[in-house]
């Protein structure tokens, strides 16, 4: 049996640059940094971080563009690929990075808009800060069914 899996939750390192291939397809590069603590041997707090390649493909590489800056955090499912390539000195190179299979953002701060940035308005009213989008609730029959017409989409 072979299994090719990797899950990190970290933070971006960089803005995504969005590119094409010359056959059409939309790719986009991040760096993701991920962080790990624990207490060591004489008690006191420790820390590393790793930082990792991701590479993510289609719309999902279009969706990233559009929605992550650097800061931004992301949960990202993918597999591990080496790739290996001569540099312009004919050295030999080789990289290790995650495919992205699956992406999912992390929470948005209040007030961010595209790309996750803070969006700077002038004085906003404490009325309209109150109108934000409210969660719709989806109400469960006592038999706990979901009716067609209680989804909100």
């Amino acid at each position: 049996m072979n299994l090719n899996k990797v899950f990190i939750i970290g933070r971006l390192t960089v803005d995504p640059q969005l590119k094409t291939t010359p056959g059409g397809q939309s790719v986009v590069t991040l760096g993701v940094a991920t962080n790990r603590v624990w207490t060591g041997k004489t008690g006191g707090r420790q820390e590393e971080t790793e930082y990792h390649n991701v590479v993510v493909w289609g719309k999902q590489a279009e969706v990233a563009s559009q929605f992550l800056a650097k800061g931004s955090t992301v949960f990202i499912e993918g597999r591990l690929r080496t790739r290996s390539w001569k540099d312009k000195q004919g050295q030999n190179r080789k990289t290790t990075e995650i495919v992205c299979e699956r992406m999912q953002l992390g929470p948005r701060s209040s007030g961010a808009g595209a790309r996750g940035k803070a969006q700077e308005t002038p004085a906003v009213s404490e009325a309209s800060r109150e109108k934000q989008e409210e969660i719709p609730v989806i109400d469960l029959e006592a038999d706990g069914e979901i009716k067609p017409e209680d989804l909100p989409f």
